[in-house]
């Protein structure tokens, strides 16, 4: 997930992206906490830069009173 292909995205788009990315950070959460081992020990560092992406491109659309 690219920043310049986020911000391409409506604002609902947005919303349902961080949706989805925060589930899929519970899930590797709950998966983790259970004793299962991850198969991709790194996703978790992965979804939570996608988060923080998200976030970003929501700030900078809030931030110019953009409807994008």
């Amino acid at each position: 997930m690219k920043a310049k292909d986020l911000r391409g995205k409506s604002r609902e788009a947005l919303g349902e992206d961080l949706l989805k990315l925060r589930r899929e950070q519970f899930n590797l959460r709950m998966a983790r906490a259970g004793g299962q081992a991850a198969a991709k020990p790194d996703q978790v560092a992965k979804v939570r830069r996608n988060i923080a992406r998200v976030k970003t491109v929501l700030a900078e659309l809030s931030a110019r009173g953009g409807k994008a």
